[in-house]
């Protein structure tokens, strides 16, 4: 099928064209004709005004740095375009893409050049392949308290072909309604799916000790194929836990001049089994290319990645690693993280933070008053890390019921008053700014500070009791004591002094006086018979700005 065209300007012109396009489905036999260069290029009836268009000769173009090279197509001289052999597009083309083969062809007159035409040539993917289990049949053990949604993991399936809907699978189990299982599918960040049994009830081992189940792989192309996998419950002891890596996705930067026999990174792994279904190994993913590993050798059992080589030193590169961690269980489960490793010129830096105070400070010690507004502006953090990448962002945290972190943009912070700060609480704040890199292992900077919070005349004295009782004699001199009036104020400075006076809405002075120390004392001798009973009020007063006060009940008997 022709797709597009080239046009000829003038005949022994040498001129710009677009590509021809032609597909052509794999598995056909050699020599299936692909297309007909001469037929669908339209310069051809300007060639036959000179009556010559039987001169006209086709040739392919071959590197001649690869004559070697096996060609998978034949252009005549005629110009049609044939296969040589039985086209696979699994083995020309990686998975889930276009495949498609680049020809070009010389166009001649007699011996005169004309153009050159690139083809394209798309090959088309069959679905030649069928879905394939790693296994058969695989065994998987659930304890009999083995509770609901306990899950066990099984091996996923694997389709060779490259096509979008040839390659997509899609998975089903199969088992009689009264079973308690389901099975779920999730994506793996490889794009892989990982396939789990789940238990939707509860087992009795006396009742039934086995059960069989089958999961069918179907993948979506027309006509489907499919490939079953068994699965044989036993209710005891299981692997179910496939290996869990530290991280989905490591990211390492490593100098170009990085020791070889030191390790890159170590990769670690957590399976939640015994024995030796939490064994693990290491090794590369089917998706690391080759040119990848020629860098990096992976040990096996520690999970530490080495340079097998020296970097070039022309270019800054980033190598992309996929690494299985496969346990020794029965059947073996696994698990695949990404490993980015990026080449510097530099070693991996901490974060530096540089804190600046708004308000005063004395080193390290940050002062503030307690009456200061929530979202008040103290304090300008900005934080730098030298290094690049993922490696160079910068988290940070600031953690205190008081204050918070606000981002003004890229490294650069601002500290705030997230609740009301109160001195007779909290005289000191001790403050801890920790920032940390994306890096893997991430690095990370701790700074510390002190907040010292100044007193403001925000509370008012306070009563030990809301009524005082007391008893005193007549005929007693003046002067005579009659009780303590107590009163405190947390506040400091004029803000916690205090000063006593009695209030009284009585016509005649009250026969008593108090002094600043809150001392009660009769000013005259008192006659029981005129009254034998006094009540009157005590004001207490702070020496703030403003003052603040309070009042209390006094009953004197006589």
């Amino acid at each position: 099928m022709m797709l597009s065209a080239c046009l000829i300007l003038m005949l022994l012109e040498i001129t710009q064209c677009a590509n021809l396009v032609y597909q052509v489905r794999e598995g056909q036999k050699p020599f299936t004709l692909v297309g007909d260069i001469a037929a669908d290029i339209q310069f051809m009836n300007t060639v036959q005004t000179w009556n010559s268009k039987n001169l006209i000769t086709f040739k392919q173009l071959q590197d001649s740095e690869n004559l070697d090279h096996k060609k998978l197509f034949n252009v005549s001289k005629s110009g049609k375009i044939y296969t040589t052999e039985t086209l696979d597009a699994e083995t020309l083309c990686k998975y889930n893409t276009e495949c498609f083969q680049i020809v070009e062809v010389a166009v001649r007159k007699k011996q005169s050049f004309i153009k050159i035409l690139e083809v394209k040539i798309i090959i088309i993917d069959i679905n030649d392949n069928s879905p394939e289990f790693p296994f058969r049949k695989v065994r998987l053990e659930f304890y009999e308290t083995d509770g609901k949604n306990t899950t066990k993991s099984i091996p996923n399936a694997f389709d060779r072909d490259v096509g979008l809907l040839n390659s997509k699978i899609v998975y089903h189990l199969k088992k009689h309604i009264d079973e308690p299982f389901s099975l779920s599918t999730s994506k793996r960040v490889v794009g892989n799916s990982k396939l789990v049994i789940i238990l939707q009830g509860k087992l009795d081992r006396e009742m039934k000790d086995s059960y069989s189940l089958q999961i069918i792989a179907k993948d979506s192309g027309t006509p489907s194929k499919q490939d079953v996998l068994d699965v044989e419950i036993t209710v005891t002891d299981e692997n179910d836990n496939a290996p869990v890596f530290s991280q989905n996705i490591y990211n390492v930067s490593v100098n170009k001049a990085h020791q070889i026999g030191k390790p890159a990174v170590i990769l670690s792994t957590k399976d939640l089994d015994l024995g030796k279904n939490a064994e693990v190994t290491y090794h590369f993913d089917s998706k690391t290319s080759v040119a990848v590993k020629n860098f990096f050798k992976l040990n096996s059992e520690t999970g530490e990645i080495f340079l097998s080589k020296n970097f070039p030193l022309d270019k800054r590169q980033t190598y992309k690693l996929f690494i299985d961690a496969t346990d020794s269980g029965n059947p073996p489960l696994s698990s695949t993280a990404i490993v980015l490793i990026n080449v510097l010129n530099q070693q991996n830096n901490a974060p530096v933070i540089d804190v600046n105070f708004v308000s005063d400070s004395k080193g390290a010690m940050l002062t503030i008053s307690e009456g200061v507004e929530v979202g008040s502006f103290i304090a300008y953090i900005k934080v730098t890390d030298k290094d690049a990448g993922r490696n160079g962002e910068v988290t940070c945290n600031l953690r205190h019921d008081k204050l918070q972190l606000k981002s003004l943009g890229r490294g650069k912070f601002k500290v705030v008053v997230k609740s009301p700060v109160d001195r007779e609480t909290e005289k000191r704040i001790d403050i801890n700014i920790s920032c940390r890199d994306n890096g893997s292992p991430s690095l990370m900077t701790e700074r510390k500070f002190t907040i010292e919070v100044n007193d403001v005349n925000d509370v008012k004295p306070q009563f030990t009791k809301t009524i005082f009782r007391f008893l005193t004699y007549e005929n007693e001199e003046p002067n005579f004591p009659v009780g303590f009036i107590n009163a405190t104020d947390p506040d400091l400075g004029p803000g916690g002094q205090l000063s006593y006076s009695l209030l009284t809405k009585m016509k005649d002075a009250l026969p008593f006086e108090i002094s600043n120390y809150g001392f009660i004392s009769t000013t005259k001798s008192l006659d029981r018979e005129k009254q034998d009973l006094y009540k009157f009020k005590v004001l207490v007063r702070d020496n703030g700005t403003p003052s603040l006060n309070n009042t209390a009940n006094v009953v004197v008997e006589v």
